[in-house]
């Protein structure tokens, strides 16, 4: 791995904090006022202060439309045609179509990339009659909205330093993609997440958001080389990941009840990935891949009642299984579409 001979900057750094102090203020508030699906608290500022290079006007409409229109989705399909299991995946086909779309684009990429993962968790969340339905969409929507206020407060209290860098030629602005491209990105993403939402669904698997998650997570790059080259740095970071979670269970032992200590050893876990996150550029990695491990597994499963080593070991090979499938579903889907010239990757 080439990562470690990158130079780490002072903008780096101060990165790489803002997007540990993030994810554990959200920790700390769901905890603190004892609220359901804290993964939401967690992975959003993860999400936000890792994956988006600046906070901006146009970066908060994106993350709130996000959360409300995945919610009155969710709402809707799950409302009206929760007993019509056919018909309503290829409704959430159609949802993913136009997510992914906005993903191709680019200047929608945040709302399309958030969208996905809260209509598939919650969509499927939302066929258990022992979930609250309106109560999860609302607390999605909270948590997006407290994601939003810490990631501001951080970028105001650690904001980068200037940088004068040299005179250069403004650069060019980057070809638009044929449609012929963003149909196949479209189509392929679309595809591989209705088959996911339905695999997940048939198995009952209430349990392995973990593995859901990375489902979604592989697509992002939006094509089989990228899902393919992404793969390895996931499953690298999620067995480190888990690694840090089950060392921590082992340290805490009687004491996983104890706020304080339990959001210091979360703080460490995620300041050490957020740096190797910062010196692999700051795109999705192995640092990325702990850090939303590190989410998942605190925020979802960590209780005064419930130790996390069982559900890190069972996150562990849900997960490498979720790429394996995932990865040979992608190839297909892939050679499937690159047969008709309309949704041909490339030429």
């Amino acid at each position: 791995m080439q990562l470690w001979h990158q130079p780490l900057t002072e903008n780096a750094m101060r990165r790489g904090l803002r997007v540990s102090l993030g994810a554990s203020f959200g920790f700390v508030f769901c905890k603190f006022f004892e609220l359901d699906f804290g993964v939401f608290f967690v992975v959003t500022p993860i999400l936000l202060l890792g994956a988006v290079a600046k906070i901006n006007a146009n970066i908060v409409r994106q993350s709130l439309a996000a959360a409300v229109v995945s919610g009155l989705e969710v709402g809707l399909l799950a409302a009206i045609f929760s007993s019509h299991p056919l018909l309503m995946t290829m409704l959430a086909f159609l949802l993913f179509v136009y997510k992914f779309a906005c993903m191709s684009g680019g200047s929608l990429f945040l709302f399309g990339s958030t969208g996905v993962l809260n209509l598939s968790i919650m969509l499927h969340f939302a066929s258990y009659s022992s979930v609250d339905l309106n109560g999860m969409i609302a607390v999605n929507i909270w948590a997006n909205v407290v994601a939003l206020l810490i990631a501001l407060a951080l970028v105001h209290v650690i904001p980068d330093r200037p940088v004068n860098p040299k005179p250069a030629a403004a650069p060019a602005a980057p070809a638009p993609k044929p449609g012929h491209r963003r149909r196949h990105e479209a189509l392929l993403g679309a595809t591989v997440a209705t088959l996911s939402f339905v695999v997940f669904q048939v198995f009952n698997l209430n349990d392995s958001l973990s593995a859901q998650a990375t489902t979604l997570l592989l697509l992002f790059p939006l094509h089989w080389n990228g899902a393919l080259s992404y793969a390895r740095k996931r499953v690298m970071g999620v067995t480190l990941g888990v690694t840090f979670g089950v060392a921590s269970q082992l340290l805490l032992y009687n004491w996983s009840d104890q706020l304080l200590l339990v959001s210091l050893l979360l703080w460490i876990g995620l300041l050490m990935f957020s740096y190797v996150h910062a010196k692999e550029g700051g795109v999705p990695g192995l640092g990325f891949g702990g850090l939303t491990t590190l989410g998942i597994l605190f925020g979802q499963y960590l209780s005064p009642n419930q130790d996390i080593i069982f559900s890190a070991l069972y996150r562990v090979s849900s997960i490498v299984v979720a790429v394996i499938i995932t990865l040979f579903v992608c190839y297909l889907v892939h050679r499937i579409l690159n047969r008709f010239e309309a949704t041909r990757f490339g030429y």
